[in-house]
């Protein structure tokens, strides 16, 4: 009764996508750290602190979501059925169409972005990124030590405060001072920016469910619907490539793989090979089947003629 109740959490986790955000966010979560502490180096250099820094903070991002959009079979599937076909009639869709499309695309864009999300989120919680950006920025104007110093001399020092080494004996408590501040901003950023994360996907969520043209009942059912779809499609079309590769198989060579009842085989023309090293195109008209592999027609062309040969083998 126990497993039966686990196993039922687990789906129903799987089904709403909770446990692959979690999973997704985890595993950034430890690339970020892993990243940081063996490739992150601040310079401490002015003018290069700025741009090492943010670049560690944004481009990752930007990588993670651009990923994030491209591993998702939604993207391409939007991207071909609604953008770039060629045939007229799939243009013209419905308004309920397009709304479900909508829907769609906030789906991806709501998984696309935990991945960067996370990544600036704790980035920005430890603080080193932020820190070394925004050191040679840092206002210093109540400490008199900067006052005999000018201002590219103070940016110039305010540089190296992420680095130690580099740090004069009589720098120490403000550089520790002005340090605890910049984690200050750099993590308050970072709740910030969990705290209106978290907020626009629940708003989105509500808006999603009181925009959707589908009841509780229907938008199940089409979820519903959309996975068996897909699940059943992939098999079917599994099976029906695998039987179709047989069978161009057997008529290039004469036998087909795991046959042990080997009586006759096929020794293909030179022309044979010159046809199936050349992949065929897809063609998709309204009176003419498409090849989907590379095993071209002219074998199906030279059986229905009788003009291939065959050996056959004696035992």
């Amino acid at each position: 009764m126990m497993d039966t109740s686990i196993n039922n959490i687990l789906c129903s986790l799987q089904k709403s996508g909770t446990c692959i955000n979690t999973l997704i966010a985890a595993l950034t979560i430890c690339g970020q750290q892993l990243f940081s502490s063996f490739t992150f180096n601040c310079p401490c250099q002015p003018g290069n602190n700025f741009y090492y820094g943010s670049a560690f903070l944004i481009i990752p991002a930007l990588i993670l979501l651009i990923v994030g959009y491209a591993l998702r079979s939604q993207t391409w599937m939007i991207t071909k059925e609604s953008c770039c076909s060629s045939s007229p009639h799939l243009r013209s869709v419905n308004s309920l169409q397009r709304k479900l499309a909508c829907l769609t695309f906030f789906s991806i864009t709501g998984r696309a972005l935990v991945a960067p999300l996370t990544w600036l989120a704790v980035a920005l919680l430890t603080g080193n990124h932020y820190e070394c950006a925004a050191s040679e920025f840092a206002s210093v104007e109540e400490y008199n030590i900067f006052n005999n110093f000018s201002d590219s001399e103070r940016q110039e020092i305010l540089a190296e405060f992420p680095c130690f080494e580099q740090i004069p004996p009589d720098m120490l408590t403000v550089r520790n001072e002005v340090a605890l501040q910049l984690r200050y901003q750099s993590q308050m950023l970072g709740w910030t920016l969990i705290a209106v994360a978290t907020l626009v996907a629940f708003l989105s969520c509500c808006l999603a469910r009181c925009c959707s043209p589908l009841t509780s009942l229907q938008h199940y059912y089409w979820s519903t619907h959309i996975r068996n779809e897909k699940q059943l499609f992939e098999q079917a079309a599994e099976q029906h490539s695998r039987i179709l590769i047989m069978q161009r198989i057997k008529e290039l060579f004469g036998f087909t793989p795991g046959c042990e009842d080997v009586r006759q085989i096929r020794i293909p023309s030179c022309q044979d090979w010159k046809d199936i090293s050349r992949p065929s195109l897809v063609c998709i008209t309204d009176n003419q089947q498409g090849c989907y592999n590379f095993l071209g027609e002219r074998l199906d062309v030279n059986f229905e003629e009788g003009k291939s040969e065959a050996i056959e083998l004696t035992s």
